[in-house]
């Protein structure tokens, strides 16, 4: 499939899987489709999952949907910002060729579906713990997608890496048929991991939330001093500025992710979360303790 220069969007699954059938019937072969879930409201950090994408495969499907099950009581489902044309735009920068725009009616036609995915133990955890059955909202629609578009490589970003743990646990286990790919998370020249949300930062807490990625770099810088060091390092940084309500800082294993034991040797994977003004923010980085 040739490269649309502006994405055709489609807003039912009928009609996205007749599009993507009626590609396949004129290519003469099955070709290779990426799907990247995405919520919407584009940035750099999405706009660079879309490019691995291109490179992957010959059909670059993008779903923009704000998927209700992902959200618990109180929080932002209903401000969480929806800007599909502005988003279509961004995306013929970068070579999708679909956009999958559903509405709620149209991935739950009869209201909150009673069938979900469940995360498991690890679901509870971290981001879990602070949104209470989040996860389990986010493998279900993310399973629905995979059933919907039938993709061979589904793209994640690095920075929520407890999702990114949990698909990949999730396509193991039920034996779904895509693979996953993960790509690195994209920063502000700051070091601030890009996120929808901080468009909700005033400038001084955007100053402030440029301590969660120094922290974590201050932890990769003496990891080989061991776990403890870690963990004084980033509070370091963290705990000094007031603006920041620090939720949890951790240390976790990349193949249980769970906490590793203060002698833990080897690979590890750092993650926070924190408030910044009423703004929740998520970072992590690689530590190579030794």
């Amino acid at each position: 499939m040739n490269v649309l220069t502006t994405p055709e969007v489609i807003d039912t699954i009928a009609g996205l899987r007749a599009r993507l059938a009626g590609t396949g019937a004129r290519a003469g072969e099955r070709p290779r489709v990426v799907l990247v879930p995405t919520m919407g409201a584009l940035h750099a950090g999405h706009l660079a999952l879309v490019r691995r994408a291109r490179e992957l495969g010959d059909i670059v499907v993008v779903s923009i949907f704000v998927n209700p099950l992902q959200f618990g009581a109180g929080e932002d489902l209903a401000s969480y910002p929806r800007t599909l044309e502005a988003d279509v735009a961004a995306l013929a920068t970068v070579g999708a060729d679909l956009v999958f725009a559903p509405t709620g009616q149209v991935m739950y036609p009869h209201g909150p579906s009673s069938t979900r995915v469940t995360a498991g133990p690890v679901g509870t955890l971290y981001e879990g713990a602070a949104r209470p059955g989040h996860f389990d909202g986010m493998l279900t629609v993310v399973s629905k997608l995979i059933n919907i578009v039938g993709p061979d490589v589904v793209v994640f970003g690095q920075k929520d890496a407890q999702q990114v743990f949990l698909v990949e646990a999730m396509l193991a286990d039920l034996d779904f048929r895509p693979v996953i790919e993960v790509v690195p998370i994209v920063r502000e020249e700051s070091g601030l991991a890009l996120s929808s949300r901080n468009r909700n930062l005033a400038e001084e807490q955007r100053a402030a939330a440029r301590a969660l990625s120094a922290g974590l770099a201050a932890a990769a810088s003496v990891a080989g001093r061991g776990v403890a060091a870690a963990l004084q390092a980033a509070h370091a940084f963290i705990d000094a500025q007031p603006l920041v309500k620090l939720d949890y800082l951790v240390v976790v294993d990349p193949q249980t992710f769970l906490p590793v034991a203060a002698d833990h040797l080897g690979p590890a994977r750092m993650l926070v979360a924190a408030l910044v003004g009423s703004t929740r923010l998520i970072d992590n980085a690689a530590l190579d303790l030794n």
